[in-house]
C-alpha cells in the first residue's frame, strides 16, 4: 500500500472532489429540472382530465336538460382533446429546447403553444360544421389560458423536486459523518493497516468515494447501475466492520442498469437493511439486493432478515424521501411497496426504463 503522505492524499478522490478548484476533477454539470416535462403518462392523465374538467363546467352554461349538455360536452371535446394532445405532444418534443429558455419566454412559449393548440381545436370544429361562426379569439383565448394554468402545475411539480433531493443529499450526508460510521471505518482500516495494508487501502477508497457522491454536484438523475456500484462500496466497508454478521446476496441484472432513477435513492434502503436488521442482532441478518427487467421496467428488490421479536421499519423518513422522490420523477410509471412478512422487511420498486 502507499504510504498515505501529503502527496497521496492530494491525489485521492475525496480530497480531489472536495478542492475542485486544483483542477483534478472536473465537476459534473448540474442538470436543470425540466418544467415542460409533459412525457409521463401521469402527466398527461392529468392534464387531459383537468382540461375535460374545465369542458363540462363550459357546457352546463346554457344547457337546460341533461342531455342537452351531453351532446354540448361531446361537441366541445371533439375539438379540445385533440387540441390538449397536440400541446402536450408538442411540449415533450421541444422540452430541450424550451428548458434553455429563460423563466419568462418558457412561459410566453407554454402559453403560445396554448394559443395555437386553441385555434387548432377550433378549426377541427368548424372544419366539420360543428361551429358555426368559428369563435377564433375565444378558442385562442382559451388556449392560452388552459396552458398557462397547466405550465403552473408543472412549474410546482418541478420546484417540488427540490426540497426532497436537498433532504436526501443532507440524509446522505449526515449517515456519512455520523460518528459510529466514520470512527468504526477508520479504526477497521487502522487494524487492516499493517496484517492486510491492501485490504486497508480499499476501506479509505470506498469511504472517500461515499464522501465524493454525497458532497458532489446534484444530478437530477443516475443510472441503477451507479446507484448499485455506491451501495456494493457501502456494504464492503460495512462488511469490514460485522464481519460475518452482515450476509449480503446480490441478484443482478446486467439489462436493468440503464434505468434512471433520483440520485441517492437506492442507498438509505440499503442502510436501512443493516441498520435494522444487522446491528440489533447478535447473530446478523441476510441481505439481499436484486435488479431484474421485465420488458420496459426494472424491479429492484431490496430485503432484509430481522431478529426475532422486532417489526417492519418501513414508517421512517429515508423511506418516505425515497418514496417522495421516485414519484416525482417517474409519476404512476413508478411503484413502491413495502412488505413484512415472517421476518423479512423489503422494500421493491418498480421504474420505468
Amino acid at each position: 500500500m502507499k504510504p498515505l503522505s501529503p502527496l497521496n492524499f492530494e491525489d485521492s478522490t475525496l480530497h480531489s472532489g472536495l478542492l475542485l478548484e486544483c483542477g483534478e476533477v472536473a465537476p459534473r454539470p448540474v442538470a436543470r429540472a425540466s418544467m415542460f416535462d409533459a412525457c409521463h403518462v401521469g402527466v398527461v392523465l392529468r392534464v387531459v382530465l383537468f382540461v375535460e374538467a374545465v369542458v363540462g363546467v363550459a357546457a352546463m352554461f346554457g344547457a337546460g336538460q341533461a342531455a342537452e349538455w351531453l351532446l354540448r360536452f361531446s361537441l366541445l371535446t371533439g375539438g379540445v382533446l385533440p387540441a390538449t394532445l397536440a400541446w402536450l405532444i408538442a411540449v415533450c418534443a421541444l422540452k430541450a429546447r424550451l428548458n434553455r429558455l429563460a423563466p419568462a419566454p418558457q412561459w410566453l412559449a407554454g402559453m403560445a403553444l396554448g394559443v395555437a393548440a386553441g385555434l387548432y381545436g377550433c378549426g377541427l370544429l368548424a372544419l366539420m360544421g360543428l361551429l358555426q361562426p368559428a369563435p377564433w379569439w375565444a378558442s385562442a383565448a382559451s388556449g392560452a389560458l388552459l396552458s398557462s394554468v397547466v405550465l403552473a402545475g408543472l412549474f410546482w411539480r418541478t420546484k417540488a423536486r427540490t426540497p426532497a433531493a436537498t433532504a436526501a443529499r443532507l440524509a446522505e450526508l449526515q449517515s456519512r459523518i455520523r460518528p459510529h460510521f466514520l470512527f468504526n471505518t477508520l479504526n477497521s482500516a487502522i487494524a487492516l493497516v499493517r496484517a492486510e495494508p491492501a485490504k486497508a487501502e480499499t476501506v479509505l477508497e470506498d469511504l472517500s468515494e461515499l464522501f465524493r457522491h454525497a458532497l458532489a454536484d446534484p444530478a437530477e438523475s443516475v443510472t441503477l447501475g451507479q446507484e448499485i456500484a455506491l451501495a456494493q462500496r457501502y456494504l464492503a466497508i460495512e462488511k469490514i466492520r460485522f464481519g460475518d454478521r452482515l450476509q449480503v446476496q446480490w441478484s443482478l441484472d446486467p439489462r436493468a442498469d440503464p434505468a434512471r432513477l433520483p440520485p441517492l435513492l437506492l442507498q438509505p434502503l440499503v442502510e436501512n437493511a443493516v441498520m435494522h436488521g444487522v446491528e440489533p442482532s447478535a447473530s446478523g441478518a441476510h441481505i439481499k439486493i436484486s435488479t431484474l427487467r421485465r420488458g420496459s421496467t426494472v424491479v429492484v428488490k431490496v430485503s432484509n432478515s430481522t431478529p426475532a421479536g422486532v417489526g417492519a421499519h418501513g414508517h421512517g423518513l429515508a423511506l418516505a424521501n425515497v418514496r417522495e422522490r421516485l414519484a416525482l420523477m417517474h409519476d404512476v410509471q413508478s411503484q413502491f411497496k413495502i412488505v413484512f412478512k415472517n421476518g423479512v422487511f423489503q422494500v421493491r420498486l418498480e421504474i420505468p426504463v
